[in-house]
Parts: C-alpha cells; structure tokens; sequence
C-alpha cells in the first residue's frame, strides 16, 4: 500500500519533515517515491508548504495520508478540495447511469 507520512529531518533540537508518498512497508526515512512538500513545526508560526496537484494526484491513485499527514493536509484545505473533486466524479458517474437506465428502459419500449 502507498502511504503519505511525515519524514524527519534537520538535527536533535531542530527537526523538520518533509511530507513523501512512499510504500508503507518502508522505513520512517528511508527511499521516498515523491515530495509533496515540508512542514517545520519549530518556526512562529509553524511553516507549512504543500504542492496540492501532487498531493490530489496521489490521493486520487488511492496513497492513503497518515493521521498526521490528514491533518496537515486539513488546514492546507486539500482535504476539501479533494471531498469536492471526489464527489463531482461520483455525481457524474450517478447522471451516466441514469441516462444510460433511461436509454435502456427506451430501447425496452419500442
């Protein structure tokens, strides 16, 4: 399974994560597919930069965010744009099969 999570980075005091997709059976740090981004909970506000393309793109492939990553990803608003992405697919997936309900119920008629 593909997951996104959080890898650490910088020294003992002073630790960043970058945010990465990569096969959960891996280590914590170790090989990464991609970047999405890093988050630096030590600055004033916290620091958080986060490509959301990348980000949409894996979640649309099914890399499932760790509880940390979901987040993160909450306050960055991909989350809801994702839902809203999501829920306009379904929609017209729903619209094509009534048509397609409404053809066949036609075909049946005649």
């Amino acid at each position: 399974m593909v997951t996104m999570r959080l890898r650490r980075m910088g020294t003992i005091d002073k630790p960043f994560y970058r945010i990465v997709v990569l096969d959960s059976r891996k280590k914590r740090d170790g090989k990464y597919i991609e970047s999405l981004g890093y988050y630096d909970p030590k600055t004033e506000p916290f620091t958080l930069k986060i490509d959301t393309d990348k980000a949409i793109k894996w979640l649309k492939v099914g890399a499932q965010p760790s509880q940390t990553v979901r987040s993160l990803f909450k306050k960055a608003g991909i989350i809801e744009k994702w839902h809203y992405i999501r829920n306009k697919v379904e929609e017209k997936v729903e619209e094509e099969k009534e048509e397609v309900k409404e053809v066949e119920e036609e075909e049946k008629t005649e």
